[in-house]
């Protein structure tokens, strides 16, 4: 069967619909889908009537794309909903040769997660952090040998009521909610390198409304906060000091602008009309100041909550996020931070860009998901599949066309 999934950010920018199909173990994304956000702020729902419609048509474009329609979906939540439990579980091992396989694995998940989670919160994910077959420690208990599989783990935990106004929403259109996975991990899971899974660190999502700073712990999420300043900051600032739209500065902030005013150029310059109906000339020199001026501000306190949320000494600081594809931004980080920070690059094939980190690491994760339990998935049903794959189509050929005397040629003969 082939491996494709597909995830869905609603972010407060975007609604950002990505399927995915896995190679080899090698990411291939079929397609990317999509649009301005309506009837969101900040992660929750403000207008259903208004969000509706926009979800419709970001599902309908990829169904225009690929052929099939898309019916399910991983749903990305915002990592600072999220709160982390440790917790134990343990199974016994039934079968004859005491093999330990992955159902035992996810019993033992299964026990860890009974009678913890409160009424009120739904249970994200579980993430084992240790495994011991009868006093054995080790690293990946399938195939070994024992009367009994422990582990430890930690729960993350959402509340109930937010997750599931997305998830009625989606099932309203006619899309079922798979699975859903907090924002953070995904990040995580797009941009990390393999040092990270050994050390304490943490991951900073720069978005359009907030800035999320999650905690890792050997590539564990442990903790997450949200700071209420985004990339749309900056364009409210652009907007209020040059009486410009909110649009036409989100547009040459992205254009002209950069993270630092050292290497802008008073000479690059844009005319644009003003709310007052005149012409008002911009220069790069002076937008970047006001850019950098609000990013120092952001990068700032994201320095501070991480102080909050560990007094440990954290080995790095990755940064991803839409608003960190503003040019020079890692020159800005240079300025401001002193201990290792990392700008996270997307480079998967159709979406180079850190405003999907979100939604590709979700596609990541959840196929290590199902590695771990040993399951087989895909998106779309066989009949779709065949679809997808153009087996069901008839090419018609002109017999007097070039192409079709070459048929002739070699198939009639």
């Amino acid at each position: 069967m082939r491996k494709i999934i597909a995830s869905l950010d609603i972010g407060s920018n975007t609604i950002k619909l990505i399927i995915g199909e896995f190679i080899k173990n090698s990411l291939n994304i079929l397609c990317v889908s999509e649009l301005p956000t309506k009837g969101v702020k900040k992660g929750l729902i403000t207008n259903k009537e208004e969000l509706i419609p926009v979800l419709k048509e970001t599902f309908h474009i990829a169904e225009e794309t690929l052929g099939v329609p898309v019916k399910e979906v991983i749903l990305s939540i915002p990592g600072y909903y999220t709160e982390a439990i440790m917790s134990e579980g343990s199974s016994t091992i039934t079968n004859e040769d005491h093999v330990i396989t992955h159902q035992d694995l996810i019993r033992a998940m299964h026990a860890a997660s009974y009678n913890k989670i409160n009424e009120d919160t739904e249970l994200v994910s579980i993430i084992p952090t240790r495994y011991k077959v009868n006093e054995e420690i080790t690293n990946n208990p399938i195939n070994m040998i024992g009367d009994k599989l422990s582990l430890k783990a930690v729960l993350i935990t959402a509340p109930k009521n937010n997750i599931n106004k997305f998830i009625k929403i989606l099932e309203d259109i006619g899309i079922k909610t798979v699975d859903v996975v907090t924002s953070s991990l995904g990040d995580f899971a797009a941009c990390a390198n393999r040092e990270m899974y050994s050390s304490i660190g943490a991951v900073v999502n720069i978005g359009a409304d907030t800035t999320t700073v999650a905690i890792f712990n050997k590539g564990i999420l442990t903790k997450a906060e949200v700071i209420e300043l985004g990339g749309l900051s900056i364009d409210n600032d652009i907007a209020y000091i040059y009486k410009i739209t909110k649009k036409d500065a989100h547009e040459i902030k992205e254009n002209i602008g950069l993270a630092t005013s050292n290497l802008a150029s008073p000479e690059e310059k844009v005319t644009l009309t003003d709310r007052l109906g005149e012409n008002v000339v911009i220069n790069q020199k002076d937008l970047s100041e006001i850019i950098e001026s609000r990013l120092e501000e952001i990068l700032e306190l994201v320095k501070k909550q991480i102080n909050l949320l560990t007094k440990k000494d954290i080995a790095y600081i990755l940064f991803t996020g839409g608003t960190t594809e503003i040019g020079d931004f890692n020159i800005l980080l240079d300025k401001v931070f002193t201990k290792t920070h990392i700008l996270g690059k997307i480079d998967t094939v159709g979406v180079r860009n850190n405003k999907y980190s979100s939604g590709v690491g979700i596609i990541k994760y959840y196929n290590g998901r199902l590695k771990l339990k040993n399951k087989e998935y895909s998106v779309f049903d066989l009949n779709d599949l065949e679809i997808l794959s153009g087996a069901h189509k008839k090419v018609n050929i002109d017999e007097n066309s070039i192409l079709g005397k070459l048929f002739g040629y070699f198939f009639d003969s």
